[in-house]
C-alpha cells in the first residue's frame, strides 16, 4: 500500500521506462485511454521519488477525485500549486487528467520556467501536448503510452498461472487492470467494461467535441467492433450507414472516427506497400485499445475469436514499441509489419490453420517476402508444426508470454 492509502502492483516496464528522466529539467507525459492504470503509476512514481530521493515535496492533484473540483482553470491550478510548492526543497508535481482543466497548457509553461519544478501529467487524449504548447515546449517534454495489461501482466496481477484457461480469460476481459477487483464472472466484468465505454463516450468524445448526434456515434462505434480487422474506409462506412437510413458523408465519419482516435478508444493502422515507400490513404484497418471493451460493446456471446486474436497481437506489438502498418503486396496483405528502429518483424494471425488452403493463405503470403527479418503465424493451434518452409509459427500463448 502506499503513502496516499492504495495498493497496487508495479508495472516495472513502465518504470524503468519513465526512471531515467526523474528529477530530470523535462516534463513526463503519461498518456492512454480512461482506465489503462496511468493513476497508479503516478501512485508508483510517487513513492519511487519518497524512497530514492531527499526530502522531496509531491504536490498530487487527481482531476477525478472530487477534493480537486474547484480547480477548473489553468489560473486556479497556478494559485493551488503556488500555495503548496516549497521555496527549500525540489517540487514533484503530479496531476492526473490534466485535460479536465481549462486551458491547461499555460499552468504547464509556467510551471516549466521553474527549475525546482518536476513535472509529470496524465491525459485521456492522444494530442495531450499539441500546437502552440508543443511548439513552445519543444525538447523538453517525453511522452510515455500507457497500455491495456499484457499477458504476462495479467497473468500477475490475476494470479493466474500460464494456461489455456488463463488466455482465454484475457481473450474475452481484455486488460484493464481495474478488473482484480471483480467477482471473477462473465456478468459482472461485462457490466463493468460497458461502465467504463460509456465513461469514455460520454466524457472524452461527447463531451469534449460537442457531439450531437450520438446515436450516429454509437452506430458507428458498434460497426467498427463488428469489422475490427477488417479493411474500411469512410466511404464503405457511410455506404453502409446508408443502407441503415443513416444519412453521413464520408467527411463526417473521418471526423467522428477523429474523435474516437482522439479518446484513444481505437487505433487507425495505414496499409503499406511491401518493398516500397507508398502509403495507402485509403482502406485502413482499425482495432481497440481494450477488447474487453470491444467485447462487451458486441456482446460477450457473439465473441469473435479470429478478430480477437488479431486485435491481440496488434496491441502487443505497440506494448513493445513497435510501429505497426499492414502489408500489401500485389492482391496479398501481411496482417502486421513491426518496425523498432533497424528491426522489423512479419506477422500473420489467425484463429486456427484448420486446412490446406488455410496455411497456404498465411504461411503463403510471407513466402512470397525475400528479405531476412523474421516471419511468424500466430494461431492456437496446438500441435501445428513449428516450422513450415521455412516460416516459424507460435501459439498465441506462447507469442504473448515472450518479450519482444
Amino acid at each position: 500500500m502506499n503513502s496516499e492509502g492504495y495498493s497496487y502492483i508495479h508495472r516495472l516496464g513502465y518504470l524503468k521506462k519513465i526512471e531515467p528522466f526523474i528529477n530530470k529539467n523535462i516534463i513526463k507525459v503519461l498518456i492512454g485511454q480512461r482506465r489503462v492504470g496511468k493513476s497508479y503509476l503516478l501512485y508508483q512514481l510517487i513513492d519511487w521519488i519518497k524512497e530514492n530521493l531527499e526530502n522531496p515535496n509531491v504536490i498530487y492533484i487527481n482531476k477525478e477525485h472530487h477534493n480537486f473540483d474547484s480547480l477548473k482553470t489553468y489560473t486556479e491550478l497556478i494559485e493551488f500549486v503556488d500555495k503548496h510548492k516549497s521555496d527549500s526543497a525540489k517540487n514533484y508535481l503530479f496531476i492526473d487528467e490534466v485535460q479536465d482543466i481549462v486551458k491547461f497548457e499555460k499552468a504547464i509553461r509556467h510551471f516549466a520556467l521553474d527549475p525546482q519544478m518536476d513535472i509529470y501529467i496524465t491525459g485521456s487524449n492522444a494530442n495531450l501536448l499539441s500546437g502552440e504548447l508543443a511548439t513552445y515546449l519543444s525538447g523538453r517534454y517525453i511522452e510515455f503510452k500507457i497500455y491495456s495489461l499484457s499477458f504476462n501482466e495479467f497473468l500477475e496481477f490475476h494470479s493466474f498461472n500460464n494456461t489455456n484457461d488463463a488466455l482465454k480469460k484475457y481473450m474475452l476481459w481484455g486488460g484493464l487492470p481495474f478488473l482484480i477487483n471483480l467477482e471473477k464472472r462473465d456478468d459482472v466484468i461485462s457490466e463493468y467494461l460497458k461502465s467504463i465505454y460509456t465513461t469514455i463516450i460520454y466524457k472524452d468524445i461527447i463531451s469534449r467535441f460537442k457531439i450531437r448526434n450520438t446515436a450516429f456515434l454509437e452506430n458507428l462505434i458498434h460497426y467498427l467492433a463488428s469489422n475490427t480487422g477488417n479493411v474500411i474506409s469512410a466511404k464503405k462506412i457511410s455506404d453502409y450507414l446508408k443502407s441503415q437510413r443513416i444519412n453521413m458523408s464520408p467527411q463526417i465519419v473521418l471526423n467522428y472516427l477523429h474523435y474516437l482516435k482522439q479518446a484513444m478508444l481505437i487505433y487507425h493502422v495505414k496499409r503499406k506497400e511491401i518493398g516500397g515507400k507508398k502509403v495507402f490513404e485509403i482502406n485502413e484497418k482499425f482495432y481497440f485499445e481494450d477488447w474487453g471493451i470491444l467485447n462487451s460493446i458486441i456482446g460477450f456471446s457473439n465473441f469473435d475469436v479470429g478478430k480477437i486474436i488479431e486485435n491481440i497481437v496488434f496491441i502487443h506489438l505497440k506494448i513493445w514499441g513497435y510501429n505497426v502498418v499492414v502489408g500489401k503486396k500485389g492482391s496479398k496483405e501481411i496482417d502486421f509489419i513491426g518496425e523498432r528502429g533497424g528491426d522489423k518483424l512479419y506477422i500473420q494471425a489467425c484463429y486456427l490453420l484448420a486446412d490446406d488452403r488455410v496455411k497456404q493463405r498465411e504461411f503463403g503470403n510471407l513466402l512470397e517476402i525475400k528479405d531476412n527479418y523474421p516471419k511468424l503465424v500466430v494461431s492456437l493451434d496446438e500441435y501445428a508444426p513449428s516450422n513450415f518452409m521455412g516460416i516459424k509459427h507460435i501459439h498465441l500463448r506462447k507469442f504473448l508470454s515472450r518479450n519482444l
